[in-house]
């Protein structure tokens, strides 16, 4: 038993037990430092003291600055009298890229399904990621020429350019989206009797659709920009009107019709941030109200 203290006298308050230090980490080697990442960072920051010779240039004192100086003082003041004739032409660019997008959209689904870990056997990724790497290999212009070669110089040859270059991309995009999700829900309706369909429909598309309509809005923003491009190989659209007033040095109504490009592509950007945010709060609201 403690003795009690007499009165007048005070204890001393006990000591609490200081917890062991946990014992350093050992400290790793350098090659056990090693991983993907850190491999990857080391490769490209040595691809760039390889390149750096690119930046050379031709090494005689071209003024750069003046020059572009005086190349941009050419933009203005934009001639405006050309906007009817380039707003048809820019309309005819948008009608390529919405078909395009349209078409690329219902054929990156199969695509992108069959290319996917989760979902499709190991041959079949393969098959599919091989197609994809053969479709992104090819340039949209090259695909231009030789759309331009099959169908002829007409509108027709700048949707099935951009067709086959956007399956390319949105088969890649739509994969990754589909890889990331949870396939538990799909496993899980399959084994209570679902079909495919009907699995992948309530199981992984609720989760895949804002992944899904962000892809497929920046493939319309790109096609538009590129369905300006291949107009110079006669695909069609305002890349005609965009080579001739480059050939005749017409500046000022080259500017005129990248400004009519710029308010189409800034409309479209926020116009897909109000639909990604849109199907978003639609998603989580629901998450929320089955909980």
């Amino acid at each position: 038993m403690n003795p009690k203290p007499e009165a007048g006298e005070t204890r001393p308050p006990k000591q609490r037990q200081q917890p062991p230090f946990p014992e350093p980490a050992p400290e790793l080697k350098w090659y056990e430092r090693l991983n993907a990442l850190n491999i990857t960072m080391v490769l490209f920051l040595l691809a760039t003291v390889i390149s750096t010779p690119v930046l050379q240039g031709s090494g005689r004192n071209l003024q750069y600055f003046e020059n572009f100086a005086r190349f941009l003082s050419a933009f203005f003041p934009p001639d405006f009298s050309v906007l009817p004739e380039a707003i048809r032409a820019l309309r005819e660019s948008i009608q390529i890229a919405v078909m395009a997008t349209f078409f690329s959209i219902i054929i990156s689904f199969p695509l992108a399904a069959a290319s996917s870990q989760n979902i499709a056997p190991r041959w079949l990724v393969l098959c599919a990621r091989m197609v994809m790497n053969f479709i992104r290999t090819i340039p949209s212009l090259i695909w231009a020429l030789i759309a331009v070669v099959v169908v002829g110089a007409n509108p027709l040859a700048g949707v099935v350019a951009l067709t086959i270059y956007s399956i390319g991309y949105l088969g890649k995009f739509f994969s990754d989206a589909f890889e990331s999700l949870d396939t538990d829900i799909a496993k899980g309706l399959r084994a209570i009797g679902a079909d495919p369909v009907q699995a992948f429909q309530h199981g992984m598309w609720p989760h895949a659709k804002p992944l899904v309509c962000s892809y497929a809005l920046w493939m319309l923003e790109y096609n538009i920009r590129a369905a300006s491009i291949i107009g110079y190989v006669g695909a069609g659209g305002v890349g005609l009107l965009l080579h001739s007033y480059q050939e005749f040095r017409m500046y000022d109504k080259f500017a005129t019709v990248l400004l009519l490009i710029l308010v189409v592509v800034t409309t479209l950007d926020f116009a897909g941030e109000w639909v990604r945010r849109q199907v978003t709060k639609r998603i989580n609201n629901k998450a929320l109200a089955s909980r």
